[in-house]
């Protein structure tokens, strides 16, 4: 049963999206959380203080300034990138508004000069260009490019300049800065709060003092009563601290709130009581009931003791867990997310992987938007399934969800979509793109799902119909044995099958694929790249990405360890945050070898190269041959005899 609609708020509630998330758009929890709240009736704004970081760092008053720092700094301790810098500032400095113009899409004609390669001063970002040759001594690029692909080469070229700049601005300037994972190692799983407090007691560098000017502007033009500050990862962890800790010091009466996935998945243990020194309050899970209930407590409707889901510091200084047990909002009812406030022609498009997967990810202003909230599957091993965001599933009818759309393309002007569910419902996505072709609607979206065979090529081309053009899916190991022991609820011959109609679908398919699972032996290894590599040779998969199994204290595998046959390594005592966990696994494979196998050969892969070769041409030292039928993916798809 639903608790009937809180009476609107007379306080301005302020959402800002702290450095660093991403450039190219504005991450959705500001979004939604101020559609929800306008729509019972909250006075709530919104505003990007990360992406407004940058471009005033990335400007040629901000270049002057970051020169400043650099020149004071001792020879010996400047690096090639600050030298290659000071020694062509004026160069910098006059080409930084125009790079940054471009990648905003406000003077596309200035990619000509760009894609010269004369134009803009070029460091240490531009040797990895050198791996590109041209036996005949043309265009090092063209085989990314071709000869009228001028914008995406200025694109590209543009934003190895803006690394370059970055890597100046961390070597001169802040050593933790990063364009994603901005002091990631202060917040992620640290059990203590000691290396995040010196840090925000440190004096101000350049880059605080940028962002504590951007907080007051940001007080000055809202007059917020309360101030939400939504990270996400741990790489924006240190930004909102520093923005809190700037209201604090201006307007210490402003009420400053923490939410968000990074304090949903680490800050299940809350004890210090330091946090609150920045925030007086922290939410977990879903934001929209914990938001209510603080707004009736912060009018004098509710008392303290019947908050939802939200830390406190008591009057005796003691951390408390507030949590009055109500139904959250149902997803039909969180409303249609916002964008107004958000300087959406600012945002910078880049492209810094050759990868056309990747490149959905940095270029182009998406429109996210969830097509269901948790996952529908919720069974994962490696995945924080007992954890509120994955494992309450809740829905929404597809005449909702286009509605939703609909109101989007109407503000932003956009159609370009990116669902960001942990996994897409397929039947959902039928429903929706049946919705959407009815009402012939014509946009463009991409999103995750799982590689089940609820996918069928008739579905596939049903969901191409609707606008779909890529889809990303966890294969992990690909292994039969170790899917299993996952729970994936799929096999390799069925994501063989799935993948491959996709791909005749016209959708771009990207595999998120892992190596050091727990048992994971280097015959898996070795078999499981033979299985990518008839993938991508079958023409199933166009993209991929290894990465490194990272066990989680919310995962199956962190909370039943013994059924995957590995041990945990004990934790220091927790106050502030808790999630990764070191384990022991007696296969005692090196796992750190075998991926850089892995990657090299998937670069390759992508690239088309390699596809004929023995996968054990990848690895360093001697592996096992593949016990993998040299044609098991055609025999899945059908297009080999049985027994060949």
């Amino acid at each position: 049963m639903t608790a009937p609609p809180v009476a609107a708020s007379a306080r301005r509630v302020l959402s800002l999206i702290p450095p660093m998330t991403q450039l190219n758009t504005p991450y959705p929890s500001t979004a939604y959380l101020t559609g929800f709240l306008r729509s019972r009736g909250v006075d709530a704004v919104q505003d990007d203080l990360a992406l407004k970081l940058v471009l005033e760092l990335f400007s040629p008053d901000g270049l002057e300034a970051i020169r400043a720092r650099a020149e004071a700094l001792p020879a010996r301790r400047q690096s090639p990138a600050v030298q290659g810098f000071l020694a062509q500032f004026a160069r910098y400095r006059a080409t930084v508004g125009p790079a940054v113009a471009y990648l905003q899409g406000r003077d596309p004609t200035v990619a000509h000069r760009i894609a010269s390669r004369q134009f803009l001063p070029e460091g240490g970002r531009f040797a990895a260009l050198d791996q590109y040759v041209d036996p005949d001594g043309g265009d090092p690029l063209a085989w990314a490019f071709g000869a009228l692909g001028t914008a995406d080469k200025a694109r590209h070229l543009a934003t190895l300049y803006l690394n370059d700049l970055a890597d100046v601005l961390r070597d001169a300037v802040d050593p933790r800065f990063e364009f994603v994972r901005y002091a990631e190692s202060l917040a992620r799983s640290q059990p203590g709060f000691e290396p995040l407090a010196r840090a925000l007691a440190a004096p101000p560098t350049l880059v605080d003092e940028v962002l504590e000017s951007l907080a007051a502007e940001a007080l000055t033009r809202h007059a917020p009563q309360v101030v939400l500050l939504s990270v996400p990862f741990p790489g924006s962890v240190y930004g909102a601290f520093r923005i809190a800790q700037a209201i604090k010091a201006r307007a210490p009466q402003v009420v400053t709130v923490l939410g968000g996935g990074f304090a949903n998945t680490e800050l299940r243990e809350l004890s210090e009581p330091r946090v609150f020194d920045f925030f007086d309050y922290v939410t977990l899970d879903d934001g929209e009931r914990p938001l209510l209930a603080l707004l009736e407590h912060l009018d004098g409707r509710r008392g303290p003791s019947r908050l939802v889901r939200t830390y406190r510091r008591d009057e005796a200084g003691t951390v408390r867990y507030e949590h009055w047990v109500e139904p959250d909002v149902p997803f039909a009812e969180v409303g249609t997310p916002t964008w107004d406030g958000l300087p959406l022609d600012r945002y910078l498009s880049v492209l810094d992987m050759l990868n056309p997967m990747h490149r959905l990810w940095s270029d182009g202003r998406w429109n996210k938007l969830t097509v269901a909230h948790g996952c529908y599957w919720k069974k994962c091993s490696f995945c924080d399934v007992s954890l509120d965001y994955i494992g309450r599933y809740d829905g929404a009818a597809a005449a909702l969800l286009a509605d939703r759309i609909d109101a989007i393309v109407t503000e932003t002007g956009e159609s370009g979509f990116h669902f960001v569910d942990e996994a897409a419902p397929p039947k959902a996505l039928r429903a929706l793109a049946d919705e959407l072709l009815q009402r012939g609607r014509a946009i463009s979206w991409w999103g995750n799902i799982r590689f089940e065979k609820s996918f069928t090529p008739e579905l596939c081309e049903r969901l191409a119909e609707s606008g779909c053009i890529a889809v990303s899916g966890g294969l992990e190991v690909a292994s039969d044995r170790l899917l299993k022991l996952m729970k994936k609820g799929v096999s390799v011959d069925q994501v063989a099958r799935v993948t491959r109609a996709f791909s005749d679908a016209g959708i771009l398919v990207h595999a998120y694929l892992m190596y050091g699972f727990p048992t994971q032996t280097v015959q898996d290894t070795v078999d499981a790249l033979e299985y990518v590599r008839q993938l991508f040779d079958a023409g199933c998969i166009q993209s991929g990405f290894f990465h490194r199994f990272a066990c989680t204290v919310h995962s199956p595998v962190g909370l039943n360890p013994a059924e995957y046959g590995v041990t945990l390594k004990a934790l220091p005592p927790v106050s502030f945050a808790r999630n990764d966990v070191e384990f022991v696994d007696p296969s005692g494979v090196d796992h750190d070898a075998l991926g850089r196998a892995l990657n090299k050969a998937l670069y390759n892969y992508m690239h088309g190269i390699g596809l004929d070769e023995d996968v054990r041409a990848w690895f360093e030292g001697r592996v096992p041959r593949t016990r993998v039928p040299r044609r098991f993916v055609e025999r899945a798809l059908g297009l080999a005899p049985a027994r060949a």
